[in-house]
Protein backbone atom coordinates (compact mmCIF):
# COMPACT_ATOMS: atom_id res chain seq x y z
CA UNK A 1 0.00 0.00 0.00
CA UNK A 2 1.36 3.53 -1.27
CA UNK A 3 2.31 5.70 2.16
CA UNK A 4 0.21 8.64 2.85
CA UNK A 5 2.22 11.54 2.25
CA UNK A 6 2.73 15.00 4.45
CA UNK A 7 4.34 18.21 3.91
CA UNK A 8 5.35 20.14 6.74
CA UNK A 9 5.97 24.11 6.19
CA UNK A 10 7.68 25.76 8.94
CA UNK A 11 10.27 27.88 9.10
CA UNK A 12 11.86 26.66 12.14
CA UNK A 13 14.26 23.66 11.70
CA UNK A 14 14.21 22.01 14.67
CA UNK A 15 10.11 21.60 14.61
CA UNK A 16 10.72 20.27 11.05
CA UNK A 17 12.89 17.83 12.41
CA UNK A 18 10.85 16.53 15.30
CA UNK A 19 8.00 16.30 13.09
CA UNK A 20 9.55 14.52 10.25
CA UNK A 21 11.39 11.84 12.59
CA UNK A 22 7.79 11.17 14.20
CA UNK A 23 6.06 10.78 11.20
CA UNK A 24 8.51 9.03 9.07
CA UNK A 25 8.81 6.75 12.02
CA UNK A 26 4.54 6.20 12.01
CA UNK A 27 4.85 4.86 8.60
CA UNK A 28 4.22 8.41 6.26
CA UNK A 29 6.12 9.23 3.52
CA UNK A 30 7.07 13.34 4.63
CA UNK A 31 8.51 16.42 2.67
CA UNK A 32 9.69 19.76 3.93
CA UNK A 33 9.43 23.18 3.18
CA UNK A 34 10.61 26.02 4.93
CA UNK A 35 7.96 29.18 4.15
CA UNK A 36 4.81 29.68 2.60
CA UNK A 37 6.08 30.51 -0.90
CA UNK A 38 8.72 27.29 -0.84
CA UNK A 39 5.11 25.52 0.05
CA UNK A 40 2.85 26.57 -3.00
CA UNK A 41 6.10 25.12 -5.00
CA UNK A 42 6.27 22.30 -3.85
CA UNK A 43 2.82 21.70 -4.40
CA UNK A 44 3.33 21.81 -7.82
CA UNK A 45 5.00 18.88 -8.22
CA UNK A 46 4.22 16.88 -5.30
CA UNK A 47 0.69 16.54 -4.05
CA UNK A 48 0.86 15.75 -0.49
CA UNK A 49 -2.17 14.04 1.60
CA UNK A 50 -1.63 16.61 4.35
CA UNK A 51 -0.19 19.81 4.93
CA UNK A 52 1.06 20.69 8.38
CA UNK A 53 0.45 24.28 8.11
CA UNK A 54 2.63 26.82 10.51
CA UNK A 55 0.44 29.70 11.17
CA UNK A 56 2.96 32.18 11.81
CA UNK A 57 6.11 32.86 9.29
CA UNK A 58 7.51 35.72 7.55
CA UNK A 59 6.39 36.78 4.51
CA UNK A 60 3.13 34.86 4.08
CA UNK A 61 1.57 33.70 6.83
CA UNK A 62 -0.40 29.78 7.27
CA UNK A 63 -3.69 31.34 6.23
CA UNK A 64 -2.64 33.21 3.16
CA UNK A 65 -1.29 30.07 2.02
CA UNK A 66 -4.03 27.82 2.83
CA UNK A 67 -6.27 30.29 1.18
CA UNK A 68 -4.08 30.27 -2.22
CA UNK A 69 -4.04 26.15 -2.08
CA UNK A 70 -7.83 25.62 -1.31
CA UNK A 71 -8.70 28.45 -4.06
CA UNK A 72 -7.22 26.11 -7.06
CA UNK A 73 -9.90 23.31 -7.99
CA UNK A 74 -6.76 21.20 -8.72
CA UNK A 75 -5.77 20.98 -4.53
CA UNK A 76 -9.50 20.62 -3.52
CA UNK A 77 -8.32 17.06 -1.88
CA UNK A 78 -5.39 18.41 0.11
CA UNK A 79 -5.69 18.50 3.92
CA UNK A 80 -4.39 21.41 5.93
CA UNK A 81 -4.27 21.02 9.35
CA UNK A 82 -2.49 24.28 11.03
CA UNK A 83 0.11 24.59 13.86
CA UNK A 84 -0.22 27.45 15.75
CA UNK A 85 1.72 28.70 18.92
CA UNK A 86 -1.93 30.92 19.93
CA UNK A 87 -4.72 28.99 21.23
CA UNK A 88 -7.05 32.01 21.58
CA UNK A 89 -10.49 31.44 19.90
CA UNK A 90 -9.89 33.89 17.34
CA UNK A 91 -6.83 32.39 16.04
CA UNK A 92 -8.73 28.76 15.38
CA UNK A 93 -11.85 30.13 14.11
CA UNK A 94 -9.81 31.79 11.19
CA UNK A 95 -7.79 28.89 10.79
CA UNK A 96 -10.87 27.23 10.44
CA UNK A 97 -12.20 29.68 8.22
CA UNK A 98 -9.31 30.42 5.96
CA UNK A 99 -10.09 26.68 4.54
CA UNK A 100 -8.10 24.41 7.61
CA UNK A 101 -9.25 20.67 8.43
CA UNK A 102 -7.97 21.21 11.71
CA UNK A 103 -5.23 22.45 14.10
CA UNK A 104 -2.70 21.65 16.81
CA UNK A 105 -1.29 24.17 19.35
CA UNK A 106 2.30 24.36 20.15
CA UNK A 107 4.53 22.82 22.19
CA UNK A 108 3.43 19.76 20.48
CA UNK A 109 3.08 16.19 21.54
CA UNK A 110 4.13 13.63 18.49
CA UNK A 111 1.94 11.28 20.20
CA UNK A 112 -1.17 13.56 19.83
CA UNK A 113 -0.25 15.01 16.91
CA UNK A 114 0.41 11.42 15.22
CA UNK A 115 -3.65 10.28 16.48
CA UNK A 116 -4.85 13.83 15.37
CA UNK A 117 -3.66 12.93 11.45
CA UNK A 118 -4.84 9.52 11.65
CA UNK A 119 -8.17 11.21 12.68
CA UNK A 120 -8.19 13.65 9.91
CA UNK A 121 -6.85 11.09 7.51
CA UNK A 122 -9.41 8.55 8.43
CA UNK A 123 -12.06 11.14 7.89
CA UNK A 124 -11.56 11.44 3.92
CA UNK A 125 -12.11 8.03 2.91
CA UNK A 126 -15.51 7.17 1.56
CA UNK A 127 -16.47 4.73 4.34
CA UNK A 128 -19.72 3.56 4.17
CA UNK A 129 -19.38 0.16 6.42
CA UNK A 130 -22.51 -2.09 6.64
CA UNK A 131 -21.93 -3.20 9.68
CA UNK A 132 -25.75 -4.63 10.42
CA UNK A 133 -29.46 -3.87 10.80
CA UNK A 134 -28.84 -1.26 7.80
CA UNK A 135 -26.30 0.80 9.92
CA UNK A 136 -23.38 2.43 8.73
CA UNK A 137 -21.32 6.06 8.84
CA UNK A 138 -20.27 8.01 5.50
CA UNK A 139 -17.60 9.48 7.05
CA UNK A 140 -16.95 11.83 3.64
CA UNK A 141 -20.52 13.87 4.28
CA UNK A 142 -20.54 13.37 8.06
CA UNK A 143 -24.02 11.40 7.91
CA UNK A 144 -24.93 8.38 9.70
CA UNK A 145 -27.20 6.39 8.17
CA UNK A 146 -29.59 3.85 10.73
CA UNK A 147 -32.20 1.49 8.89
CA UNK A 148 -33.50 3.78 6.08
CA UNK A 149 -33.46 6.99 7.79
CA UNK A 150 -30.04 9.39 7.92
CA UNK A 151 -29.27 11.37 10.77
CA UNK A 152 -26.37 14.27 12.13
CA UNK A 153 -24.67 14.14 15.29
CA UNK A 154 -23.10 16.69 17.27
CA UNK A 155 -19.12 16.83 15.97
CA UNK A 156 -17.47 15.14 18.73
CA UNK A 157 -19.95 12.53 18.80
CA UNK A 158 -19.35 11.42 15.18
CA UNK A 159 -15.38 11.98 15.24
CA UNK A 160 -16.06 9.40 18.75
CA UNK A 161 -17.93 6.83 16.73
CA UNK A 162 -16.03 6.98 13.60
CA UNK A 163 -13.22 6.46 15.61
CA UNK A 164 -14.86 3.39 17.08
CA UNK A 165 -15.79 1.81 13.94
CA UNK A 166 -12.58 2.37 12.13
CA UNK A 167 -11.72 -0.78 13.93
CA UNK A 168 -14.52 -3.10 14.50
CA UNK A 169 -14.24 -5.33 17.89
CA UNK A 170 -11.04 -3.25 18.79
CA UNK A 171 -10.84 -2.12 22.05
CA UNK A 172 -9.91 1.36 22.22
CA UNK A 173 -8.49 2.70 25.49
CA UNK A 174 -9.71 5.82 27.13
CA UNK A 175 -6.30 7.73 26.54
CA UNK A 176 -6.09 6.97 22.91
CA UNK A 177 -10.20 8.08 22.75
CA UNK A 178 -8.86 11.51 24.13
CA UNK A 179 -6.02 12.07 22.28
CA UNK A 180 -7.39 10.84 18.76
CA UNK A 181 -11.09 13.09 19.53
CA UNK A 182 -10.33 15.80 21.71
CA UNK A 183 -6.52 16.35 21.23
CA UNK A 184 -5.02 18.91 23.95
CA UNK A 185 -6.55 22.29 22.63
CA UNK A 186 -9.22 21.79 25.68
CA UNK A 187 -9.28 20.04 29.02
CA UNK A 188 -11.39 17.48 29.21
CA UNK A 189 -12.28 14.36 32.01
CA UNK A 190 -12.78 10.84 31.89
CA UNK A 191 -16.60 11.34 32.60
CA UNK A 192 -16.64 13.49 28.85
CA UNK A 193 -15.93 10.10 26.47
CA UNK A 194 -18.67 8.51 29.08
CA UNK A 195 -21.46 11.09 28.36
CA UNK A 196 -20.69 11.06 24.46
CA UNK A 197 -20.88 7.00 24.46
CA UNK A 198 -24.23 7.72 26.62
CA UNK A 199 -25.21 9.85 24.52
CA UNK A 200 -24.50 8.13 21.32
CA UNK A 201 -26.11 5.12 22.58
CA UNK A 202 -29.68 7.09 23.29
CA UNK A 203 -29.12 8.09 19.33
CA UNK A 204 -27.96 4.82 18.10
CA UNK A 205 -28.96 1.99 20.45
CA UNK A 206 -27.09 0.29 23.34
CA UNK A 207 -25.85 -3.16 21.54
CA UNK A 208 -23.59 -1.33 19.31
CA UNK A 209 -20.56 0.07 21.77
CA UNK A 210 -19.71 -2.40 24.73
CA UNK A 211 -17.66 -0.77 27.94
CA UNK A 212 -14.42 -2.73 28.98
CA UNK A 213 -14.37 -1.77 32.43
CA UNK A 214 -11.21 -0.25 33.64
CA UNK A 215 -9.87 0.26 29.67
CA UNK A 216 -11.95 1.46 26.97
CA UNK A 217 -14.89 1.42 24.36
CA UNK A 218 -15.63 -1.12 20.88
CA UNK A 219 -17.90 -0.99 18.34
CA UNK A 220 -19.35 -4.57 18.00
CA UNK A 221 -19.48 -6.08 14.33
Amino acid sequence: MQKKSILIVDDDQDIRDLLSYNLQKSGYSVNEAINGFDCLEKIKTIKPNLILLDVMMPEMDGLEVCQQIKSDPKNHDILICFLTARGEDYSQIAALEAGGDDYVTKPIKPKVLISRINAILRRTVKDERAVKDGFYIDNDKYIVHKEGDEFILPKKEFELLSLLMSKPNHVFRRNEILDTVWGTEIVVGDRTIDVHIRKLRGKIGDTYISTIKGVGYKFNA
